[in-house]
């Protein structure tokens, strides 16, 4: 029998704020459609402080934002603008290529507050990584709840134990979310081909394997095994069909290594002409900067 592939995650600084990296690994660079998983904080903010992710683009994937604590506003060269809080999905189409900056909102920077989540990144699969970009924005009361042997689990994408979320996608994924009582355990037994768990707090066991905080175990396909906790746990499950192997740079993610460079030939060739609203790439509404093409 295969074994459990445990991935910890790595610190990442993103200038001003770390996070806590898990996918790609080398050993992994998948699960499912998964291809980027960041656990964002806990980070507290002074008041007069936040984040600010200026302008940058992406191709071939749709990210996922999920907030346990804070607000993040979006916006996009799709002319979305909002504020993302706890419990509600932003589900980002990129496809041929978009523009979104990700910043704190003027109450919290001028209060101060706390930012706690997890950001994903979902490889299109071939056939839809030039689909037209979009953007879809799932309150928190729309999600789906799943209850299994008393534990709760909120449905963010794709299905789970017969049921479905509302989010529109592009081949057979799930993603789930739960906050596990004290004392509390269910069989990890979701019908997809690949499937991980990711331990965000707490404590955890799988099949008598402890899970550290921070990390990720990997299931192999024949295993449903017994998930249960002590004291309490928040964790996320994601997975799903494999897409095929795809490269990344940067932000952009591809089926082909010419697919990457043209979009780092687009991006650059934006910037320079001073973003036109007719080109692939433009800013967002209300954006007058942009983080430029890394040097490598």
């Amino acid at each position: 029998m295969d074994q459990i592939l445990e991935i910890a995650g790595r610190e990442r600084d993103l200038g001003g704020f770390s996070v806590r990296r898990v996918l790609p690994y080398a050993k992994k660079r998948m699960v499912g459609p998964f291809t980027f998983f960041d656990q964002m904080g806990p980070a507290q903010f002074a008041p007069g402080q936040g984040i600010d992710v200026r302008p940058h683009p992406h191709i071939g994937l749709a990210t996922v934002t999920y907030l346990f604590e804070g607000a993040l506003q979006h916006r996009d060269s799709l002319g979305e603008d909002l504020v993302i809080r706890p419990g509600a999905v932003n589900w980002m189409t990129a496809g041929h290529g978009v523009v979104h900056s990700e910043r704190s909102p003027s109450p919290e920077r001028e209060n101060g507050h706390r930012m706690y989540g997890i950001q994903t990144w979902v490889a299109l699969p071939e056939a839809d990584e030039d689909v037209a970009p979009a953007f879809h924005h799932h309150p928190a009361e729309t999600i789906p709840v799943i209850e299994r042997e008393e534990v709760r689990f909120d449905l963010i994408l794709g299905t789970a134990w017969g049921s479905e979320a509302a989010v529109a996608v592009f081949s057979p994924i799930f993603y789930l979310h739960s906050e596990m009582a004290a004392d509390s355990a269910f069989t990890m037994d979701v019908e997809h081909e690949e499937r991980a768990i990711y331990l965000v707090e707490g404590d955890l066991s799988v099949d008598g394997q402890t899970l550290e905080a921070g990390s990720m175990f990997v299931l192999p396909e024949n295993l449903n095994p017994r998930v249960s906790t002590k004291s309490g746990a928040r964790i996320m499950m994601c997975g799903g069909a494999p897409v095929g192997e795809r490269k990344i740079y940067w932000n952009f993610v591809a089926s082909s290594a010419e697919r990457l460079e043209q979009a780092k030939a687009d991006w650059t060739q934006a910037s320079e002409n001073g973003f036109p609203s007719d080109g692939r790439f433009h800013l967002p509404r209300g954006e007058s900067e942009h983080i430029p093409l890394p040097d490598n």
